[in-house]
């Protein structure tokens, strides 16, 4: 790390007046500001408070490769982290950034640390949260993968489908939830049974607001239309909530080019050939039967 001037020549007096200061910035946007200081620090439009009993034990880093990481411990506060966004997944995948600031004199700072947040832990009113270097991304595998299926995720850039076209997506109030898995409507007419399912159902508004999940089945039944997640959300919906429901697609080439008409952008291969033909080899006299040879 590079030490701004005043900052290495402040901590080369040996009497030092420091403090770590950390913005967490979710996924859904949302920022916070901590430091361990006893007072609150701004700089940079960000206010970092005192009052949340956020600290940090020692940050492990390295050169080359290797997964820079630390580890946040801090006091769960509605203000600031609370238990509910955390069961929520709020806070799952967040941008974090630490500096180390003279609280006497904030310009002179230096940068620590940036990277996400991991798995969190919470106990006793307090929670405890893994922080996750920049390096970390190295130790997922990339590449392109050839398959039968689209690699595509419904919507994004390599599918460039634009879900916003008309009869593709749903927006409407909750009527009926059980176990904030399944959604009942009395009246749910326009798109034929199954056209939602391997869809997405995100919450627009209430408790759960920014919360997506998957739907696993989309089907009708006496009481109307029924559709389900694969997974429960992790805040409460209640009826009068509003969502939105996205087409479900299964990767398969026909369903690209019959119900959403984007096989331009199909990502997978359909033509791949099957093990069966891999394993084939030439033979002299007549057609391989598969059975015994003389």
């Amino acid at each position: 790390m590079a030490f701004h001037d005043g900052l290495k020549a402040h901590l080369a007096t040996g009497t030092t007046h420091v403090a770590r200061c950390w913005k967490i910035t979710r996924t859904d946007g949302i920022a916070f500001g901590f430091t361990d200081h006893d007072r609150n620090l701004s700089f940079g439009g960000v206010t970092f408070k005192a009052d949340t009993g956020l600290s940090a034990v020692a940050l492990e880093q390295s050169t080359g490769l290797s997964v820079d990481n630390t580890e946040a411990l801090g006091a769960l506060s509605d203000a600031a982290v609370s238990e509910a966004d955390i069961e929520a997944g709020r806070f799952d995948g967040a941008e974090v950034e630490a500096w180390l600031v003279n609280w006497a004199e904030i310009e002179e700072r230096t940068f620590l640390f940036r990277g996400t947040i991991g798995e969190i832990r919470r106990a006793g009113g307090a929670f405890q949260a893994e922080l996750r270097g920049l390096t970390e991304a190295l130790n997922r595998p990339l590449g392109r993968i050839f398959q039968k299926p689209c690699t595509a995720v419904l919507g994004d850039a390599a599918c460039g489908f634009d879900l916003d076209s008309p009869g593709y997506a749903a927006i409407r109030a909750v009527e009926a939830v059980e176990d904030q898995r399944v959604f009942r409507w009395l009246s749910f007419s326009g798109f034929e049974p199954g056209w939602f399912t391997r869809g997405r159902l995100s919450v627009q508004s209430g408790a759960a607001s920014g919360l997506t999940g998957i739907v696993k089945r989309d089907w009708f039944d006496e009481r109307g239309r029924v559709i389900e997640l694969w997974a429960p959300l992790r805040a409460t919906v209640q009826p009068g909530d509003m969502i939105r429901i996205d087409a479900g697609c299964d990767k398969r080439f026909e369903t690209c080019r019959l119900k959403f008409n984007n096989l331009v952008n199909y990502q997978g291969f359909p033509d791949l050939p099957g093990d069966d033909w891999l394993m084939a080899h030439p033979v002299r006299d007549g057609t391989a039967t598969g059975g015994s040879r003389r």
